[in-house]
């Protein structure tokens, strides 16, 4: 954004691209999905996820609580690692001459592409106090031959 001058007062001068932007006069701008998704309520929800390594294996830690063990996913294809889960939730409350029915379903997918030095059929997962904890242990490491020396006769 610019400002142009015209008859003595200054005017902002809007291009295409300011509204793309965000804080154009102070509004939200126009295009950013993500954005006001979240502000409704809308986006999606991802879990916040933590991955670390040691000598002995991976681990993928996943943070989401009020979920169950049995709303889990758990999958393994073409090294390729998917954790998925959804959670349905229904009340039904009847009292006097009112009814009240209240539903909500949430769900997610995280993918996450396995090390070459994996094993992706030896993983683990414990799900304790809202957080999923994945462990993927190592493939051990493939010593070089030791050197030979070989006699002519």
């Amino acid at each position: 954004m610019s400002l142009v001058k015209r008859n003595g007062t200054t005017f902002p001068r809007l291009l295409l691209n300011d509204f793309f932007d965000t804080n154009v006069l102070g509004l939200p701008a126009l295009f950013d999905f993500e954005g006001n998704l979240s502000e409704l309520g809308l986006a999606a929800k991802f879990p916040s996820v933590n991955i670390t390594e040691n000598n002995e294996e991976y681990t993928i830690q996943l943070a989401a609580p009020g979920l169950e063990k049995k709303d889990f996913k758990i999958e393994v294809e073409n090294n390729m690692l998917t954790v998925s889960a959804q959670k349905e939730q229904e009340t039904n409350e009847e009292k006097g001459k009112y009814r009240r029915r209240e539903f909500s379903y949430h769900s997610f997918s995280r993918s996450f592409q396995l090390p070459e030095n994996s094993h992706g059929d030896k993983i683990d997962a414990h799900y304790q106090d809202g957080i999923l904890k994945l462990t993927l242990p190592k493939k051990e490491a493939t010593l070089p031959a030791p050197k030979k020396e070989i006699a002519i006769s």
